[in-house]
C-alpha cells in the first residue's frame, strides 16, 4: 500500500471520527443538564403539563443572578445583558446573553449550564435555552441568546436567589467542519508593472 493511500485512510477515519464525536454531543450535553446539573428543558407534553400545573404567586419575589465563562480554549466574549432581576414565581421571563466571535476564523461552542443552589435545580423551569445546540458564529460575529424560564412557587421558602451560570466550551469537531466549509480567500490579482515611457 503506497504512503498516499495510508494517509487517505487515516484522513477517512479522523474524519469519521469528528463527525461521530460532534453527533454524539447533543445527547451528552442534555444528559448533563439534567443529571450532572439538574436542568431539564420542558418541551413536549410532559413539559406542557408540568407548566400548566404551575400558578403564579404574587405574594412572593426570587432574585435570579446571571453568569457567564468562557473555557479557555474558546476565543469568545460572553456575557449576560443584565446581571440580575427579581422574579414573580410561576411567571415566565426571558433574559438574554451575548457571545462574540474574537477570532479571525469560525467557531463552534456548546455551553453547560448550571444552577445553584442545587436545590433550587429542580425548581428552576427552562422553556427554551440555547444549551443544547451548537453555536456557530462567524469571525467577529456577535449573538444575542435567549433563555425563557419560570421559577416554581414550590421552590423551598428559604432559597431566596438563584444563579443561572453556563459555560461555554469550544466544539473542536464542529469547529474543524467549520473551517474545512469556509470559503477560501481569494487571490490577490496580479498587476503587470507599468510601462514608463522613455
Amino acid at each position: 500500500m503506497s504512503s498516499h493511500a495510508a494517509t487517505a485512510r487515516r484522513i477517512a477515519l479522523v474524519s469519521l471520527l469528528s463527525f461521530g464525536a460532534a453527533f454524539g454531543l447533543v445527547p451528552l450535553y442534555e444528559i448533563a443538564c439534567e443529571k450532572v446539573f439538574g436542568i431539564k428543558l420542558e418541551t413536549g407534553p410532559a413539559g406542557e403539563r408540568r407548566l400548566a400545573d404551575i400558578a403564579i404567586d404574587p405574594n412572593r419575589t426570587v432574585r435570579v443572578e446571571f453568569d457567564a465563562t468562557v473555557n479557555s480554549r474558546l476565543p469568545w466574549s460572553f456575557e449576560p445583558e443584565q446581571l440580575s432581576m427579581e422574579v414573580v414565581p410561576g411567571q415566565a421571563y426571558e433574559v438574554n446573553y451575548v457571545a462574540g466571535n474574537l477570532d479571525a476564523g469560525p467557531v463552534v461552542g456548546n455551553a453547560a449550564p448550571s444552577v445553584a443552589p442545587v436545590v433550587a435545580a429542580g425548581y428552576f423551569v427552562k422553556t427554551e435555552c440555547f444549551c443544547f445546540t451548537e453555536q456557530l458564529l462567524a469571525p467577529g460575529e456577535r449573538k444575542v441568546m435567549p433563555v425563557r424560564f419560570i421559577v416554581d412557587p414550590a421552590l423551598p421558602a428559604n432559597v431566596r436567589t438563584i444563579t443561572l451560570s453556563y459555560t461555554f466550551f469550544k466544539n473542536e469537531p464542529a469547529t474543524a467542519r467549520a473551517l474545512a466549509a469556509a470559503p477560501a480567500p481569494a487571490p490577490a490579482l496580479a498587476t503587470a508593472p507599468l510601462a514608463v515611457p522613455r
